[in-house]
């Protein structure tokens, strides 16, 4: 099974509040995870609803972790995120191997178990130990600069060719019509 990335991006944003102390921003959460800042927005709104974090409008505020935000599991996080979809999808266009097919009913017992086991991991216990002190480092990558383009050099002005050497390169008198040229 693979996270789609709002969820993904929901896990790193709840693990980064969480291992910051302070108030922080959507721009800074989504610069230091280096994350698009308008799909960040969206998903710190929905783990506002969902009650992991807390945030705060106007110039004093910001994005925090709440209270109760570590209590959250993983599983909670991802089902929130994901949906109760199944693995796969045998309804639509309707399988003809559904009515004895057994893969189905696996498939259901190996996601309950993939979400059993993210039932077990709070969100608190992803920031115990280095990834709390790692998450304190991320810094927000430099700005993308355009390349500046040298304009193209120039050789130096000559002067203009006269009418007599027109497609000659070297200077002189121009041979008599009906004569060799050496």
């Amino acid at each position: 099974m693979k996270l789609n990335r709002s969820t993904d991006m929901a896990l790193r944003i709840a693990m980064l509040a969480a291992a910051t102390p302070r108030r922080t921003t959507v721009d800074e959460l989504a610069g230091q995870l280096a994350l698009p800042r308008n799909h960040a927005a969206k998903v710190v709104q929905r783990l506002q609803r969902l009650g992991v974090l807390v945030t705060i409008r106007g110039r004093a505020g910001g994005v925090a972790f709440a209270a109760d935000g570590g209590t959250y599991t993983v599983g909670q996080v991802v089902r929130a995120f994901e949906g109760d979809d199944e693995v796969v999808d045998c309804d639509g266009p309707a399988c003809p191997l559904r009515a004895a097919c057994r893969l189905r009913g696996e498939l259901r017992r190996a996601q309950a178990a993939f979400l059993a086991v993210l039932d077990d991991v709070r969100l608190a216990d992803l920031v115990d130990g280095p990834a709390g002190p790692l998450l304190l480092t991320l810094t927000a990558p430099p700005p993308l600069t355009t390349p500046t383009i040298p304009p193209p050099t120039t050789a130096p002005a000559q002067d203009p060719p006269s009418p007599g050497d027109a497609g000659c390169a070297t200077a002189g008198p121009e041979p008599a019509v009906g004569t060799d040229v050496p």
